[in-house]
């Protein structure tokens, strides 16, 4: 069975850190690229990070400088540092992964989400 499990999300004050962590299961995690995704109510879902296989990173404009991606392949386990949380980074916070081993916008597999809300 395939299962993305994120876990770390909570309330924090502004200007905190938190980082969230997703587990993967039952499937070859090696060859997927795993991204990170939020979604507020009312909005559109945003992309947030991303690592490719290659190991290649990338970041939403949003995020640049305060994020980082990491991979930990011996735990199967994308992290998403995050720090100098503002208000706006409140959100429901989805893994995903994409079995082209690219950061594209056709992943296959979504975790249930995490919840990150920031106290101003």
């Amino acid at each position: 069975e395939v299962q993305l499990v994120e876990s770390g999300g909570g309330l924090v004050q502004a200007g905190e850190s938190l980082t969230l962590s997703c587990a993967a299961s039952g499937f070859p995690f090696d060859d997927f690229a795993i991204g990170w995704f939020r979604q507020a109510p009312g909005k559109q879902r945003e992309g947030v990070s991303c690592i490719s296989t290659l190991g290649e990173i990338f970041y939403g404009d949003s995020v640049k400088g305060r994020f980082t991606i990491s991979k930990d392949k011996a735990k199967n386990s994308v992290y998403l540092q995050m720090s100098s949380l503002k208000p706006e980074d409140s959100s429901v916070y989805y893994c995903a992964a994409d079995r082209s081993g690219w950061c594209a916008d056709a992943y296959d597999y979504w975790g249930q989400g995490a919840q990150v809300t920031v106290s101003s």
